[in-house]
């Protein structure tokens, strides 16, 4: 397993798509491109042993294709990671629309998208993520069957943003439990860093047990309505890894956990929503171990959105998918006391189950 991130003004040095760190054996690399529409889109298929890879569509402004594709790479094989260690019979696949979300979606390019996906005949189901609604994976859903996430109204399960909030609440708490002592988070000093759907829910989550809440987003206007509505605070400040707090809880994009925050990181707990939290996974998840702070790996405690939206796949039900998400609590903690024990990473810890599921089905076959 190779884990280090190049930065994406360096792709072009080396071979662009097998030759990238992130590559780690994918499967399948689809690139969408249609005139018409203005699509420019990337699906990342990075395993389907344990079954078809499921994993949501992010439309996102990047800086050029490379970091866009390096980005899919990195999120899909997270997925493979985040459905075997929650025990799902399925892959890790995600997509990437390069381009502005506000500005640039239109529901011609997101049904030009569908057919892109239906093309794959079910090896990769898409679903909600970054930059997309319900409503758009309804419209993906009149093209193709092979979408995930649609409204309730339409015998979906539909948005699956507080399910993932909800996971990550209950990895915090048992995260809590064992750095703390206790998985009470009343009077915990909780910095929230991105508030986004997943975010939001995460707050109203912590503010419902009584943390004292400080949330960082760079749209101010989120910030001020998440704050009046939850009554938590907006950080102000220039350098949110170098506060006091009990737990940071990075929900926006990746690798915020990296050379330069560790070392400034006042936390005691990591628990967060965002993907690939690690820069580079073995140096930082070691890191972090060294300097005492307690990560809760993120493709274990984000994973609630995912089991909300495979309830679709299986035909469970709210009540299912309430305990599946719950049991991250257990999860999370087994996983924490294992990483001590094997004097390892919390994040290896974590990996080392994930991979032992898939081989053992690898050998089944």
């Amino acid at each position: 397993m190779v884990t280090e991130v190049i930065n994406s003004n360096e792709l072009h040095k080396i071979d662009p798509v097998f030759g990238q760190m992130s590559f780690d054996n994918h499967e399948q690399i689809v690139f969408c491109n249609d005139k018409d529409t203005g699509l420019k889109a990337i699906i990342g298929i990075h395993n389907t042993v344990l079954g078809p890879a499921l994993g949501g569509t992010r439309m996102w402004n990047y800086t050029n294709e490379w970091e866009a594709l390096n980005d899919v790479l990195r999120l899909s094989r997270g997925m493979t990671y985040k459905s075997a260690i929650t025990g799902l019979n399925l892959g890790g696949g995600k997509a990437v629309l390069i381009g502005d979300a506000k500005t640039q979606k239109t529901p011609e390019l997101m049904l030009r998208f569908g057919e892109f996906v239906h093309s794959l005949g079910g090896k990769y189901i898409t679903a909600e993520d970054v930059g997309m609604a319900t409503s758009d994976m309804d419209l993906v859903r009149t093209v193709t069957p092979y979408v995930t996430g649609i409204s309730e109204s339409k015998g979906g399960a539909g948005n699956p943003s507080p399910i993932t909030a909800y996971g990550v609440f209950m990895g915090m708490k048992a995260a809590a439990k064992y750095a703390f002592g206790t998985d009470i988070l009343e009077d915990k000093v909780v910095y929230v860093q991105g508030i986004g759907n997943v975010g939001e829910a995460l707050v109203e989550n912590l503010s419902n047990e009584g943390a004292k809440v400080y949330i960082s987003d760079i749209n101010q206007a989120r910030l001020e309505e998440v704050r009046d509505k939850y009554s938590v605070q907006i950080y102000e400040g220039k350098n949110i890894y170098a506060e006091k707090m009990d737990i940071y809880a990075p929900c926006a994009l990746g690798a915020t956990v990296n050379d330069v925050t560790i070392n400034q990181l006042n936390a005691k707990v990591i628990a967060g929503a965002a993907n690939n939290q690690l820069a580079e996974e073995i140096k930082h998840g070691q890191m972090l171990r060294e300097k005492g702070i307690v990560y809760a790996p993120d493709f274990l405690i984000n994973a609630g959105g995912i089991i909300n939206v495979y309830a679709e796949l299986e035909n469970y039900d709210r009540k299912e998918i309430i305990r599946k998400t719950e049991n991250i609590y257990n999860t999370t903690l087994e996983i924490l006391k294992n990483a001590e024990i094997n004097n390892i990473t919390t994040h290896q810890a974590a990996f080392n189950i994930a991979q032992a599921r898939i081989d053992a089905r690898k050998n089944e076959k």
